[in-house]
């Protein structure tokens, strides 16, 4: 069960949260509302093959993602580091609740949280390798982008355009999989192409920084996932 709502995150926060309805989110509340129906769908379908008793606590889950976007659209448009500390406040108030569900539900105990994650990592190893794959594709771009912006790109000028999702998924999809199978030296290949293509581009911007770090930072999230992976 600790997999499959970690899975249900990812999914709906991430996958399921499109660039319009992420627009939608931000300018009205109907936006929120469809995002924490999503949450709460995707949330009760990943607990049914476990039990069909769930459903209130899929509910709260559903019910409390959709307050505490509520109170992050309404501190408006921000940036840089605000926007990078709302975004962490924002997971880690997600995946706090997510726990405690799970705990009050009886399907973690607390104080085991680190023991139980991995003693199901390698228990159920398919749903650990949909997780780690699912993870290096959204939501890793949209962590790397928020972290870059808010640690190195300290002005609005040096904020790094928005930049093609589907080659950074594909980027780290190659890089995780070159991981988990001990081809370590073809990874540089893999990041070439595009610093070769978009190199003049970023240099005539002056974005230099922010483009290496958000690259470097992409990669990075794809080898540890990657190495995570060989371990299970």
């Amino acid at each position: 069960m600790i997999a499959a709502m970690l899975l249900a995150h990812i999914v709906a926060d991430y996958v399921l949260q499109w660039d319009g309805l992420a627009r939608w989110k931000s300018e009205r509340l109907s936006g929120v509302i469809v995002h924490g129906g999503i949450v709460l769908v995707v949330t009760w379908l990943l607990s049914l093959p476990y039990t069909r008793e769930w459903w209130p606590y899929a509910l709260l889950i559903g019910l409390t993602h959709t307050l505490i976007d509520a109170l992050r659209t309404r501190v408006g448009r921000v940036s840089g580091r605000t926007a990078l500390g709302l975004f962490l406040l924002d997971q880690a108030l997600h995946l706090a609740i997510i726990l405690a569900m799970l705990s009050l539900s009886g399907y973690l105990v607390q104080g085991q949280i680190v023991e139980a994650v991995v003693h199901q990592a390698q228990d159920v190893r398919l749903l650990t390798f949909l997780i780690g794959y699912t993870f290096i594709t959204t939501p890793a771009g949209i962590i790397v982008r928020f972290l870059v912006q808010g640690l190195v790109a300290s002005t609005e000028a040096e904020a790094l355009p928005p930049a093609n999702k589907y080659i950074g998924i594909l980027e780290r999809g190659l890089i995780t999989t070159l991981v988990i199978v001990g081809q370590f030296a073809l990874i540089p290949l893999v990041a070439a192409p595009r610093l070769v293509f978009d190199g003049p581009r970023v240099r005539e911007n002056g974005m230099t920084s922010s483009y290496v770090a958000e690259l470097l930072a992409s990669a990075a999230a794809a080898v540890a996932v990657g190495l995570a992976l060989r371990r299970v």
